[in-house]
């Protein structure tokens, strides 16, 4: 159970750092803010599942008890168990939008089928994050078809996009073996139940975004089993620095 609420964490994390990224950087105000939220909102869903965690590890060996920032903060590349997608890097505002399409999609069907986990308290937050995650899905669909049917130019950058990250959205409804025990026990989602809901709605916004899908169907993975491309170093020496630098600091 806490290595499945740990790979959700992460990928909220890893991915909310990323969007954080474009602050004051956005291709203009109104979009610097939608990126900015939705960095919070992932953020915000990160802490809680860090802090379930956190209530299920209760008192260590050592009478001290865990909290989000260790999980956070204090693990090494290799404990994280995020996809390899959302620690790929920004790019241009095409490979953002891409990249967020791609998660989107997975993460929308997969939270609405952890509604229905025999958890109640996953079931409990995977009803609340629904509601952040069905915009999410609206904002980086709209704006798929908004570049991907718009200019000339915008349409190629998409495409490009598009080409280099398709490679990574095999491993999200790619099941490893603890998330192949957790669906076994109605705890976590058979991702393979929610694969052709995912595939169906990625083909309908590709058609009307006059986009088109890689002809290779290789996928990278290793993500969810610690395994990170060079990217996740560099995210974590960022995201980490104050608190190795400074150890016991409270946000």
């Amino acid at each position: 159970m806490k290595n499945y609420l740990l790979q959700l964490a992460d990928n909220a994390l890893i991915l909310g750092h990323r969007l954080g990224e474009w602050c004051g950087h956005a291709p203009e105000m109104e979009l610097d803010i939608a990126l900015t939220n939705i960095a919070l909102d992932l953020t915000g869903q990160a802490r809680s599942l860090y802090q379930r965690v956190a209530e299920l590890e209760g008192i260590g060996p050592d009478g001290t008890s865990k909290t989000e920032d260790d999980y956070a903060y204090l693990r090494d590349a290799w404990e994280f168990r995020n996809t390899l997608l959302v620690e790929q890097p920004n790019g241009d505002f095409a490979h953002t939008i891409v990249r967020q399409f791609i998660f989107d999609t997975y993460n929308y069907y997969m939270c609405r089928a952890l509604t229905q986990s025999k958890d109640e308290w996953l079931a409990g937050f995977a009803v609340k994050s629904l509601k952040e995650i069905t915009y999410q899905l609206r904002f980086s669909s709209e704006w798929m078809q908004r570049l991907g049917d718009g200019t000339e130019v915008s349409h190629a950058k998409m495409q490009a996009a598009i080409e280099e990250l398709w490679t990574y959205s095999g491993e999200l409804t790619t099941p490893n073996e603890m998330e192949k025990e957790m669906a076994s026990k109605g705890i976590g989602v058979d991702l393979t139940n929610i694969k052709r809901e995912v595939d169906i709605k990625m083909t309908e916004i590709l058609a009307a975004s006059n986009l088109t899908a890689p002809a290779d169907t290789w996928m990278q993975t290793g993500g969810k089993d610690g395994k990170h491309s060079e990217h996740m170093g560099f995210i974590l020496a960022e995201m980490q620095f104050l608190q190795r630098a400074y150890p016991g600091q409270e946000w």
